[in-house]
């Protein structure tokens, strides 16, 4: 098992300022944050079987007339944030709890919060994160909690980090506490109250793996993964398959699926997190080895707050029962 940096940290003012068009940090720059680089917390990936004849069709979305994917969402609103790494990763993770909870689940689908994320993560900020970090964190401190991330429900996406001045955000605090993990707000004139007892999700395992036969084994076996890209071709990209290869690597997706064309050949299925506007519905059909998607990460859930394992908090509206000391 890896030795990982639990709780939150400061990022310094190198890594803060990193450059705008590129949300992801450099290998440096991630290591600086205690993640490790292409972490592994156990070999689960390779011991996975793969099918003699892979599907030349397969989609999280439409599984047999089952859709386990989570809603898409935009980081952009309410204002710029450069979270495409938080984003990728945690939408990957909803999927796979959905996957968990199966066709059948009460109540609505399970979205985590990437604002508790960019409070108290040690993964990245506004201005850039990496790959491995949200897993690696997310783990270390169910590690070390017995929690993991909390929901959106208790902490909604403000698109602010401790280093942005962009809008409002030098008005918000995003320090990590209570109030800033999991909150509500009682009524007119109250103080909100930071929450001790909290809906989350943890990790129980976490990889990294490289190249489109691995890409498909773990979508495959175990849900939507979170992978690297180069971001420019996709900025006016309005439909079709994404065939340009790229140069580099800036942003962070996650995948669903993918799909075999009769020119083109294998596609992935890419959830972008730019909002249904873009693309087709906020998603791309990316030839394989186009715009540099080669590089992914994926997470296996571990306990999460759910109706149906009957483990949810039972909080006053005030939270007064439930509030953090």
């Amino acid at each position: 098992m890896l030795s990982l940096v639990t709780g939150s940290i400061a990022l310094t003012s190198s890594i803060a300022v990193s450059e705008h068009f590129n949300e992801l940090l450099s290998r440096e720059q991630t290591e600086a944050l205690g993640i490790v680089w292409q972490g592994n917390s156990s070999d689960s990936h390779d011991r996975l079987t793969t099918p003699k004849d892979m599907p030349s069709e397969f989609s999280w979305c439409n599984n047999f007339g089952h859709n386990f994917c989570t809603a898409s969402l935009n980081q952009h609103i309410p204002q710029y944030c450069g979270s495409c790494w938080a984003h990728g990763t945690t939408s990957a993770l909803a999927d796979r709890i959905k996957i968990a909870r199966g066709p059948n689940a009460q109540g609505t689908d399970i979205m985590l919060s990437v604002q508790h994320m960019l409070n108290c993560g040690t993964a990245g900020s506004c201005h850039g994160g990496s790959l491995d970090g949200p897993y690696q964190w997310i783990k270390s401190l169910s590690d070390k909690t017995g929690s993991g991330i909390s929901y959106t429900t208790s902490q909604p996406y403000l698109a602010c980090s401790s280093e942005s001045k962009e809008g409002f955000c030098p008005q918000v605090d995003t320090s990590c506490n209570a109030l800033n993990t999991a909150r509500t707000c009682p009524t007119f004139g109250k103080q909100c109250v930071g929450l001790n007892a909290y809906p989350n999700a943890t990790v129980a395992d976490f990889g990294h793996i490289r190249g489109s036969d691995a890409m498909q084994k773990e979508i495959y076996n175990r849900g939507p993964i979170a992978c690297t890209v180069d971001a420019t071709p996709l900025h006016d990209y309005t439909g079709g398959i994404v065939t340009t290869k790229g140069f580099m690597t800036n942003h962070i997706i996650s995948l669903v699926g993918w799909g075999t064309d009769a020119k083109d050949g294998l596609y992935f299925i890419m959830r972008n997190s730019w909002g249904e506007y873009w693309g087709e519905a906020g998603y791309a059909r990316v030839q394989a080895g186009a715009i540099s998607m080669n590089n992914c990460a994926w997470a296996v859930p571990g306990e999460y707050s759910a109706p149906e394992k009957a483990n949810m908090p039972r909080c006053y509206e005030d939270g007064s029962n439930c509030a953090a000391h």
